[in-house]
């Protein structure tokens, strides 16, 4: 029995969709009727990580998990215990590259190290997946960009590795449905096959819709307006200082465990971009 956590996210969305049929899959769920694409035969179960019980019910038979949690709270905690005494044999966790950035000591990073040893002291034989920043993010642009045909982001010039999320899930179900040994006790970081800026994405995004686009680079105070009226200040303080880190270069590095993993290579900000362009192609576009 394999458990999917955050399959309503990202990440569980696209795993869901890559796991072999025919293998006994429970997926838990806060809001089970906004899980979408699971396998026919798996089992959706209401669950919290704040709920013992239910988390309890969800690891019944559990071989291996997904664990998919927000670094900002203690939902590693609470699921590690009952994960023990349920006999779950592998837990595949999804962290961050962060974590590996020697530089790196915003508050969201050293939560996610904390998770980390939490898991590694746990007794449970282990894989974490690190990837850098999805390509998926840049769906943030998508209104702006129908709105008024510009881009808004701090440090247009510095570069990330991006991922594509449908690898980092493709990663996920081969430590998850491959055998124990080959996938315990590693951690794998996981990029994208090119390191591109924010000003790089937008001229792709310009040429895959036709469209003439701008980019605007925010000034850090600009930039900590627009992440303060998203997440609380200590929140929108440790994503700034990621922006920061990653303009000093930190975060460009092209890693080669990916297509390793998969057998193939990781795919490009474009192909992420082709495939989602209805989301940033703006209402009057097809008058142009």
């Amino acid at each position: 029995m394999i458990l999917v956590t955050g399959a309503t996210g990202t990440i569980g969305r696209e795993v869901l969709g890559l796991l072999p049929q025919g293998l006994p899959v429970r997926i838990m769920a806060r809001q089970p009727e906004r899980v979408t694409g699971a396998p026919p035969a798996a089992h959706i179960v209401r669950g919290d990580f704040t709920d013992p019980a239910s988390l309890t019910d969800a690891l019944h038979n559990v071989q291996s998990a997904l664990l998919v949690t927000n670094p900002d709270g203690d939902d590693d905690t609470r699921f590690l215990d009952p994960a023990r005494a349920a006999g779950v044999r592998h837990i595949v966790k999804l962290s961050a590259a962060a974590v590996t950035d020697p530089g790196a000591d915003d508050l969201i990073t050293r939560r996610q190290r904390r998770n980390e040893d939490l898991l590694r002291a746990s007794g449970i034989a282990w894989t974490l997946l690190r990837p850098r920043a999805f390509m998926s993010n840049t769906l943030s642009w998508a209104r702006s960009i129908r709105a008024d045909r510009t881009v808004r982001a701090p440090y247009g010039s510095s570069e990330n590795a991006c991922v594509d999320p449908r690898d980092v899930a493709g990663a996920a179900v081969r430590a998850l449905t491959g055998p124990a040994e080959e996938h315990a006790g590693r951690a794998y970081t996981l990029t994208g096959p090119q390191a591109l800026s924010a000003a790089a994405q937008t001229a792709q995004l310009a040429g895959l819709l036709g469209l003439e686009l701008r980019f605007r680079e925010l000034s850090p105070q600009e930039a900590r307006t627009a992440l303060g009226a998203r997440y609380p200040a200590d929140i929108a303080d440790a994503l700034l200082e990621s922006a920061r880190r990653q303009h000093s270069g930190s975060k460009g590095r092209v890693d080669p465990t990916l297509p390793r993993l998969l057998g193939r290579p990781a795919r490009t900000f474009r192909d992420w971009a082709a495939d989602h362009l209805d989301a940033f192609r703006p209402d009057d576009a097809s008058r142009d």
